[in-house]
């Protein structure tokens, strides 16, 4: 009989070690099919044609991830993810011979000291300015600011990131974040570092951050491979906006997000951000080009399946390098997502850019081309070859 009591007592105090610890598998899919005028090579000026063709993850990129904590006691918990990124119309990955290029971190966490993460993970700039990014509604392939030119939507991460958010004090929150670069004996080279700071009191917010990210590469040219931002195509944002200024030593962005909820039906956003590419010796630009953007949302719920949005923004490069016309962009965005279930959703999206003035081609200084169009952050690869771009797309989600 003792001997039955103290299995069951071993018993329960498993089951309750158990219970302090949680895995859970999520995950998004996303596809549908897409229309983009003037589609061209990236740096092209003439030769664009138009193309319908399968997309995926425009309302929100396909992924899958596994989340989970365990209790410490005292309030602390150890926190983990890993998230990878895929291509639904294909199976292949987001970025090619990264398993899990979304996230994949792991942390301490308690409520009244904060959060302290290690890994691979979005950028303390990116979480305190997100929740009033204009991709929260116009999604970022279409409605991010022309080229993901302010890195607000989630193209980036930094690899070898340590990232502490601090615990919402009356709405208050301030995170930082440092992403070590690797390189023998320079600290600072290939590193990225930022701060932000994020106001949430009911239907207000309003956040700020700061972002610095280094080139690995003495004065600049290609980013090195110990760059935090190696994989610079995918996660630094290199479009049809900034392409004459990807060989930057460092790349600098300042940024205010905020919104205002009028009531259950009506809320606006606004963003405005500062963005700045430094030159160094091998760089193929000689002075600071500095992008300025400013843009507003205007989201509207009439039915409770029902999200209705419309977005503008204009974006103002600075005479620089030669340039006396600067380039300049303003892009119209709409979008329509009905919701099915809790889980599944469908979506129409609708975006219109219009380019002026001058911006350096692909070799840079020297070489002055006519401004082009490049809607959000989804046809970067792929801009268009003049000066205007249509793009629109329909599609389904599901999430699990």
């Amino acid at each position: 009989m003792k001997k039955a009591l103290v299995t069951s007592a071993l018993g329960l105090v498993a089951l309750g070690a158990h219970a302090q610890s949680s895995v859970t598998l999520y995950g998004i899919v996303d596809t549908g099919i897409g229309y983009q005028s003037s589609q061209a090579s990236l740096g092209a000026t003439a030769g664009g044609r138009s193309v319908v063709k399968m997309v995926n993850g425009i309302w929100a990129g396909s992924r899958f991830g596994l989340k989970g904590s365990e209790d410490l006691g005292g309030g602390t918990r150890t926190i983990f993810q890993l998230e990878e990124g895929f291509n639904s119309a294909t199976g292949a990955q987001s970025v090619s011979g990264l398993a899990f290029n979304r996230q994949a971190y792991v942390g301490i966490a308690n409520a009244n000291y904060g959060t302290f993460t290690a890994g691979r993970q979005y950028t303390s700039y990116y979480t305190m300015l997100a929740p009033y990014s204009p991709t929260t509604w116009l999604t970022g392939a279409y409605g991010a600011h022309p080229g993901d030119i302010d890195s607000l939507d989630t193209l980036y991460r930094a690899n070898n990131s340590l990232v502490y958010t601090s615990p919402s004090m009356h709405g208050l929150t301030v995170s930082g974040s440092y992403s070590l670069g690797g390189v023998a004996g320079r600290l600072n080279a290939g590193s990225t570092w930022s701060a932000g700071i994020q106001y949430l009191n009911g239907p207000v917010g309003i956040a700020a951050g700061f972002q610095r990210i280094n080139n690995s590469t003495s004065g600049g040219g290609a980013w090195g491979a110990d760059s935090t931002t190696s994989n610079a195509g995918a996660e630094a944002g290199v479009s049809g906006i900034n392409n004459g200024y990807s060989t930057a030593q460092a790349q600098q962005r300042v940024a205010v997000t905020g919104g205002y909820a009028f009531n259950s039906q009506w809320d606006v956003s606004f963003s405005y951000s500062n963005v700045q590419y430094i030159p160094g010796i091998n760089s193929k630009f000689r002075n600071t080009a500095i992008f300025n953007t400013g843009g507003a949302v205007l989201h509207f719920k009439p039915l409770t399946a029902l999200d209705l949005a419309a977005g503008y923004s204009y974006t103002r490069a600075t005479q620089s390098n030669g340039i006396t016309s600067s380039a300049r962009y303003q892009q119209f965005n709409l979008s329509q997502y009905y919701s099915l279930s809790k889980r599944t959703g469908l979506y129409a999206l609708e975006a219109y850019q219009r380019a002026g003035g001058q911006t350096l081609g692909t070799n840079g200084a020297g070489n002055i081309i006519s401004a082009t169009a490049d809607i959000g952050d989804g046809q970067n690869s792929a801009p268009s070859s003049s000066r205007s771009q249509f793009a629109a797309g329909v599609g389904i989600i599901h999430k699990f």
